[in-house]
């Protein structure tokens, strides 16, 4: 079986995947001082439940937070004895080469989105993600990743202003029933969310005009299901698509490449 690993600057996702579909996903905070040790304890109690730890076979890794990835190796060479394999390092090849300016290295989720995107739907997509920031992956229709935005995140968008308003209290993000609020929680609600649902809207409408092709807009992440409440963001909400695009990527470098020491 087929471990991918999407550590994020907030979570840490672990899916199981046996050949056929994702049969087990859990999350945890990431911490960049957790030990190997430590992510085994936690992932084997789970892993136990359904008593399929000892069959993996495979890891996979996307991080966007480096000093996590010593740790996920030592935990994959020291309990499932294989080697992973890391999106955005040299030995990882990828199915189709990144269009972007010479130097920068685009995020390894980035890449998945990407490589996920285009299995599914042939290219010509635009990815929302909702992680700590938003994510706009542009993937052309060849497959690669050729560009995109980075917005705040919402969560991280509703904390700033909790801590920069001394007389505004922290609200849990929701769809409000009006734009015009009659209290402080509805005003910060219907700011956050008609607020980024218009951020979206725009930037996909500025992103099609400029790509000059019809586009797939697809929502994944943890805050896609709620901003798919808005009309018309999203063609699609896919909340696996990065965890897929993972293991698109693993079935390629074992059809076309040796897996390396990452």
């Amino acid at each position: 079986m087929l471990l991918t690993i999407d550590c994020g600057n907030t979570n840490t996702v672990f899916s199981i995947w046996n050949g056929t579909e994702f049969v087990a996903t859990w999350r945890t905070s990431t911490e960049t001082v957790r030990t190997a040790d430590q992510y085994f304890v936690w992932l084997s109690s789970l892993m136990n439940l359904t008593g399929i730890y000892a069959d993996i076979s495979d890891v996979i890794i996307s991080s966007t937070v480096p000093r996590v990835v010593f740790n996920l190796r030592v935990l994959c060479d020291r309990y499932f004895q294989c080697r992973p394999l890391v999106v955005g390092k040299p030995e990882c090849l990828l199915p189709v080469a990144p269009r972007v300016d010479a130097g920068v290295r685009p995020g390894p989720d980035r890449l998945a989105n990407a490589a996920g995107a285009y299995h599914r739907h042939g290219g010509d997509v635009v990815v929302v993600d909702f992680g700590t920031a938003t994510n706009f992956d542009v993937v052309a229709q060849d497959g690669a990743y050729v560009g995109g935005v980075i917005a705040p995140g919402v969560n991280l968008s509703l904390e700033a202003l909790h801590q920069g308003a001394a007389a505004l209290p922290h609200v849990d993000i929701s769809r409000p029933d009006k734009v015009i609020g009659t209290n402080t929680v509805a005003c910060i609600q219907s700011g956050v969310f008609w607020g980024y649902a218009g951020l979206i809207e725009g930037l996909t409408a500025r992103i099609r005009r400029e790509y000059g092709r019809p586009m797939t807009v697809i929502g994944t992440g943890g805050l896609a299901p709620l901003f798919a409440q808005a009309e018309n963001l999203f063609d699609k909400v896919e909340d696996d698509l990065t965890l897929h695009g993972l293991r698109v990527i693993h079935d390629y470098n074992k059809i076309n490449g040796t897996q390396e020491q990452a």
